[in-house]
């Protein structure tokens, strides 16, 4: 039985649409895809030496080209080929370049940007194919924000400002964090029939596909977000999907009798180490440090029994009680992990493990001392989050804030931050580092060890059994153009002394001192053997600081201010009619704490404490003399965020002295 032929010029017409005529009159029969039919002339094959003009490059769009054509012909020229219809009926405009300079233009005329940045950013880019103006930008320093809506706007695009909370997680986890990381894309809410994706450029077509095609929506909507924010949101939400330990069962799992490994061969007892239970059960202590916000990991042996701590806001909580049988096998698999020698239980070992935990890149500092029960290992977990934090969100009140953003702007000098392990001094400094206009400063520091990674900032760590100490370091550095130089500790005299050399001759020098107090600091350097008059020449200012829990927002709860509070504010001239704390939940642990904030004690070198320190004074002398000049002691600091509401009386008189 013959095919019925369809003429689609006759079906044209009925539809009431006149088919365009051809110049010879013939029909033309054509086979597309199996389908055999009178092809109308707009869309027969064409004939490339009588194509019409194709668009220009500069913007001219293809019915202009076409119109210049008398159309009694261009059914006849343009014979085009099925699979080329799309193509002539839409294409993509090329990449208007010009648009990059409107941005420059628009950023400095509103100053949100220098103009020596724009051009250092163009000269980036001209040696960068492939970028774009906006992405060097904001990987120079610029504001996101800013720049992403003046995109945005030229893109005809929205932009919004997204955080976790504005985040379907069920659509980010079927999308996957891997992939929007690789992206840097995010889905952000579903409206009807429609996902709204933000990505970072504005040309994410394939993107945007991939997530309509996952995702399995009729079509997507698209905004512009900020680098920052994804880097962020995956970080915070890449905690959700992974797998819960059962420690019961991994409990259960351990109890067999060949975890015993008091008397294993070494071979065997890396085997154990490295078995299913045990790789398990630390990935889960590490995990669960994580979760808690911990700062350090102890795992303590005794005769009987293992304790294991976690430190939270500066408080150690009990949190595991594994089997005595368990203690060799995690230590081992803990010192496989940091490349330390398992078979070496007599000698205290330290090394450092780099690990992926609930999508987030932590590092962690293992250390290892032998006790009468066996090796104890304290851990320290060190999260780049931590430091991802502004001046301003440190807990500085405005007038201390002031002062320590005017001191670490000034041109040379000596700045320290003093203070006792663990109360934020390194947290301090980095975000002082990171305020600094890294792009045109040489930025420089020397630690012990290099904990965080810094961009934009040459880092460089000790290693005295080669003899790369601080002052080896610190000499060296100098020999590089610096211009701030962060040392991690001022140890010696050798030391102190280059530091001090290195601010008399315009280098800016950070650096930290285990102190009480800020004045302390100044005649700790004396006991060093710092000549006073170096000290103060060099000396700008000095930084003590503490941290104290803040109040759980969950279960806070106003209390009465009893009659010794109240004596005590008087004291240093504090009023205040309501007192908080927490009550306790599940939140915080029921410790009515969540949180910690900074308390500060800021000392600036005035002319007569510079006259001062000349002359060699004494700690009570030379500390009375500061807080005559109106240098705010760590104690009244903290009682005044107490009176803010922020903590409470127990919390001062933990880590604060009279004073």
């Amino acid at each position: 039985m013959n095919k019925p032929k369809m003429n689609l010029d006759d079906l044209m017409q009925e539809l009431g649409v006149e088919a365009p005529r051809t110049t010879d009159n013939s029909t033309e029969n054509e086979s597309i895809n199996g389908f055999t039919g009178e092809i109308p002339a707009m869309f027969r094959r064409r004939d490339p030496e009588l194509s019409p003009t194709p668009p220009d490059m500069a913007g001219e769009g293809l019915g202009q080209s076409i119109s210049n054509t008398p159309m009694d012909d261009v059914a006849d020229e343009t014979r085009i080929r099925p699979d080329d219809a799309v193509e002539e009926f839409w294409r993509p405009d090329p990449i208007d370049e010009p648009r990059s300079a409107d941005l420059a233009d628009r950023l400095v005329a509103d100053g949100s940007i220098a103009p020596d940045i724009v051009e250092t950013a163009r000269r980036v880019l001209s040696q960068s194919p492939g970028r774009v103006l906006a992405e060097v930008l904001m990987e120079m320093g610029a504001d996101q924000q800013v720049i992403q809506r003046i995109v945005a706007e030229e893109s005809n695009l929205a932009f919004e400002d997204v955080t976790s909370e504005n985040i379907d997680h069920r659509l980010f986890d079927r999308i996957g964090a891997e992939f929007c990381l690789k992206n840097r894309s995010l889905p952000l809410r579903q409206e009807s029939n429609r996902v709204v994706v933000g990505t970072t450029r504005p040309d994410d077509v394939f993107v945007l596909d991939h997530v309509k095609s996952v995702l399995g929506v009729a079509a997507v909507k698209h905004v512009l977000i900020t680098p920052q924010a994804v880097e962020l949101i995956i970080e915070e939400l890449g905690a959700g999907g992974h797998e819960e330990y059962d420690v019961e069962a991994i409990l259960a799992d351990v109890e067999d009798d060949d975890v015993e490994v008091i008397e294993q061969a070494e071979d065997e007892e890396e085997e154990d180490a490295q078995s299913s239970p045990v790789v398990r059960y630390v990935n889960h202590l590490i995990q669960t440090a994580v979760k808690e916000g911990a700062s350090d990991i102890h795992i303590e042996p005794a005769d009987k029994a293992v304790k294991i701590r976690m430190r939270v806001d500066g408080i150690l909580y009990e949190m595991m009680n594994p089997p005595r049988k368990m203690l060799a096998s995690i230590t081992s698999r803990l010192k496989i992990m940091a490349q330390l020698d398992i078979a070496e239980r007599r000698l205290p070992q330290d090394g450092r493990i780099r690990v992926t935990v609930m999508g987030r890149q932590l590092d962690l500092r293992v250390s290892t001392i032998p006790t009468p029960h066996g090796e104890k290992t304290v851990m320290r977990v060190l999260d780049n989050r931590s430091i991802r934090v502004a001046l301003n969100e440190l807990g500085f009140d405005p007038v201390t804030l002031k002062s320590w953003e005017s001191q670490i702007s000034r041109p040379h000098g000596v700045i320290l931050v003093t203070g006792p392990t663990g109360s934020g001094k390194t947290t301090t400094l980095y975000a002082s580092l990171q305020q600094m206009d890294t792009t045109r400063l040489n930025v420089s520091t020397v630690e012990d060890p290099v904990e965080y990674q810094l961009q934009g900032i040459t880092q460089i760590q000790t290693h005295e059994r080669i003899g790369l100490t601080f002052a080896a370091s610190l000499r060296a550095l100098l020999r590089q153009d610096p211009d701030i130089v962060m040392v991690g500790e001022i140890r010696d005299h050798e030391t102190a002394t280059i530091a001090i050399q290195a601010a008399l001759t315009g280098h800016l020098v950070l650096s930290t001192l285990h102190t009480n107090d800020a004045p302390s600091s100044i005649t700790r350097l004396f006991n060093i053997g710092i000549e006073p008059f170096l000290v103060s020449g060099a000396v700008n200012g000095v930084l003590a600081q503490r941290l104290v829990r803040r109040i759980c927002p969950d279960c806070r709860e106003q209390i009465e201010i009893s009659g010794q509070t109240r004596s005590m504010m008087d004291q240093y001239g504090i009023s205040c009619n309501e007192l908080h704390h927490g009550a306790g939940c599940a939140n915080c642990r029921a410790s009515g704490y969540s949180g910690r904030l900074g308390i500060y004690e800021m000392l600036e070198m005035s002319d007569s404490l510079r006259d001062s320190v000349a002359s060699s004074p004494s700690v009570t002398e030379f500390r009375q003399q500061c807080l005559k000049e109106g240098m705010r002691s760590l104690r009244a600091d903290a009682l005044h965020k107490m009176a803010d509401g922020h903590t409470t009386m127990q919390e001062v008189l933990r880590v604060t002295d009279e004073g």
